[in-house]
């Protein structure tokens, strides 16, 4: 069914009226408050060797981790570490649910190819990982791209688990 001209513009207004009702703009262009949906192949897997533990977003059983998080059990803290194309700016753009964060990160060449590893530093407890742990999924924003990293129905009790083990008091 097709929407007549005059259709098209009452929708248009009614989408204007009601972003102006909006009360929280997100800081990042394209940032959304909704649920985006698991790409097929790809999933969150929680990891724990001696002494660290990791959330790894990439396909299973191969070196294809665009995103990796990981904290010392307790700590508090998480490294992040990002796989992007080289040239990306040194930093790392976070969102989740509506909220964000940017985190400054220090750029290497990375071992696994013609891309870059950004890392950088983070509490466990910032809003965006917290909405994470509701949601399910993070956005990663580059300056070309948003790319969401969605995780299973089976493996989103991974997620509390891993922040559960990098900061029990939260």
């Amino acid at each position: 069914r097709r929407l007549k001209p005059w259709g098209l513009a009452s929708l248009g207004l009614v989408s204007l009226s009601l972003a102006a009702c909006s009360t929280t703009a997100p800081t990042l262009p394209g940032a959304s408050s909704g649920a985006p949906l698991p790409t097929e192949g790809y999933d969150w897997y929680l990891n724990q060797d001696e002494g660290e533990v990791s959330l790894s977003y990439g396909m299973a059983e191969t070196d294809d981790v665009p995103m990796d998080l990981s904290c010392t059990p307790g700590s508090r803290s998480l490294t992040l570490l990002l796989n992007t194309d080289k040239g990306a700016p040194p930093r790392i753009a976070l969102e989740s649910g509506g909220e964000t964060q940017t985190y400054r990160a220090k750029a290497e060449a990375s071992p696994l190819g013609d891309s870059l590893d950004l890392t950088a530093q983070a509490p466990a407890s910032d809003p965006v990982f917290k909405r994470f742990k509701q949601t399910g999924w993070l956005a990663v924003h580059t300056d070309q791209a948003r790319r969401t990293l969605v995780a299973t129905e089976d493996t989103r009790p991974q997620i509390n688990q891993f922040f559960e083990i990098c900061d029990p008091s939260a």
